[in-house]
């Protein structure tokens, strides 16, 4: 069992070890949850776990995420303005099993799915309304559902944990890795269920799962595990499900305050400049962007210029995902910064600009442009490059303002366009690693080693290293192959 959890089962106990109360020391889930506001308070600490740090480190999709998924690929170098040596060993791919992000990312993902578990078991035992009570439980399985899909993605076989510890002994904790097909079929069997959530939501409760974010990330899932078929059910299901999902018209309204929560967005993780500390804003924007001196704030660039160099001028998503200079209002002048830097969660609404670390600009973590794309990819797969799939991926680069894909390509190339396109759409998003390593063979290997800084890219790359500090307090946790 994780160390996260077994701390945080010792730690409840210790907390009330000087009152006098039935159980003695413990306060036990069941006297907790007893209303309907426990229930609701219990569902948002799951949501919470996405957007905040218990100890106030940044958070899964504000920086940490992006640390494996973007500095890890071949989207990002080893972030020259970092002093974390473990932070630029993952831009190198030198990292090790005791690197402490890679270690954070674990911790981070089990804590959420500790709360989730102990909604998902606890909520049913309240008496209040049951149509709430069935969405909350729903919500909470979306959220562990989409914690693990990150984990078996990440790690490959990994601690199936469904319930919460009802034990402070850590040796009865200490469980196995489960096959992935085990985490898998958690995985699928939480989504399905969470496709009975509500189709939209209104007021204080815009941004909550929906049945169509859990049709979109089950497409995936089961595009991930090369289901074609059932992944082509489930966009379709978002796509002809009366949802109202479209593209924006402007690629900067993804990632904007004013346009948050819109058409495009599936599912985002909810930030806001005015939840007063760091540990609850999106932090992207800042550690690429926290001063108009380039030289004293170098920033974390892309690998050298050539992911720049991907987009055409015309591309209206290059200005949008990168900076190569920003006007500093204070001085009326344009501050020119060099190599291109990551712009998309840069909050524009910010006075003044430089004070990006309260970013309120949301983590996209499913839109519509993903659907489109996973349609061209999975009906390629299917039939190889129908006119159906070429619609699908031109929806995408008409936006962009690039012209549509060319006609008559094979099957294979029509792959590697999609890919491209991807990659083009959703740098600093989580997309990058995941694609690479999905595409299974050397596909990771082969992009890495093609950037000097990379040193230490190898075939064992397509998965990371089980912390090392979760493998000493529990032996029955086995290392990754290479590691």
């Amino acid at each position: 069992m994780k160390k996260s959890l077994i701390i945080f089962s010792l730690l409840f106990a210790a907390a009330c070890n000087k009152l006098e109360e039935d159980p003695n020391s413990i306060v036990t889930a069941s006297q907790f949850y007893k209303t309907q506001s426990d229930a609701i308070s219990a569902v948002a600490a799951v949501y919470s776990t996405l957007n905040t740090d218990a100890a106030g480190d940044f958070v899964i999709y504000g920086r940490n995420l992006n640390l494996l998924t973007g500095n890890g690929s071949d989207d990002q170098i080893f972030s020259p303005s970092n002093t974390n040596t473990d932070v630029r060993a993952l831009g190198t791919a030198t990292y090790v099993p005791a690197n402490d992000r890679i270690k954070k990312n674990w911790q981070q993902h089990y804590f959420g799915i500790s709360r989730a578990n102990l909604a998902i078991d606890n909520i049913p035992n309240i008496n209040f309304d049951t149509t709430l009570r069935a969405r909350l439980v729903r919500e909470a399985k979306f959220i562990r559902g989409l914690l693990y899909f990150n984990i078996v993605r990440l790690w490959g076989d990994a601690p199936l944990v469904l319930h919460d510890p009802t034990s402070t002994d850590v040796n009865a904790q200490k469980i196995k890795r489960s096959p992935k097909d085990s985490v898998y079929a958690q995985i699928i069997a939480d989504l399905n269920e969470a496709t009975l959530l509500p189709k939209t939501y209104t007021g204080a409760d815009i941004g909550r799962v929906t049945s169509g974010a859990a049709h979109a990330i089950l497409a995936k899932v089961y595009l991930t595990r090369r289901e074609w078929a059932k992944a082509a059910t489930e966009l379709q299901a978002v796509i002809n499900g009366g949802y109202g999902y479209a593209l924006f018209d402007d690629f900067l309204d993804v990632f904007q305050q004013a346009t948050k929560n819109g058409k495009e967005h599936i599912f985002s993780v909810q930030f806001g400049t005015n939840l007063g500390a760091r540990n609850s804003t999106n932090s992207l924007s800042v550690c690429n962007f926290g001063s108009f001196n380039p030289a004293v704030y170098p920033g974390d660039q892309p690998s050298d210029s050539s992911l720049y160099q991907l987009f055409a001028s015309f591309d209206t998503r290059r200005d949008v995902t990168f900076f190569t200079q920003l006007y500093n209002s204070a001085t009326g002048k344009y501050v020119q910064f060099g190599e291109p830097r990551f712009a998309k969660f840069i909050d524009y609404s910010i006075s003044p600009l430089t004070n990006q670390n309260i970013s309120g600009i949301n983590f996209p973590v499913i839109r519509y442009a993903d659907v489109l794309l996973m349609q061209a990819e999975v009906l390629n797969e299917i039939n190889g490059p129908t006119a159906e799939a070429y619609a699908a991926i031109n929806q995408v680069r008409a936006r962009a303002k690039i012209s549509n894909l060319t006609a008559g390509l094979s099957q294979a190339d029509f792959r590697d366009a999609v890919f491209l396109e991807r990659r083009k759409e959703f740098i600093q998003e989580g997309n990058r690693w995941f694609d690479l390593s999905r595409r299974g063979g050397t596909y990771l290997y082969d992009a890495l080693k093609k950037y000097p800084l990379k040193t230490g890219a190898a075939v064992k790359d397509t998965l990371y290293p089980i912390p090392q500090s979760e493998i000493d307090i529990n032996n029955e946790l086995t290392q990754n192959p290479g590691w």
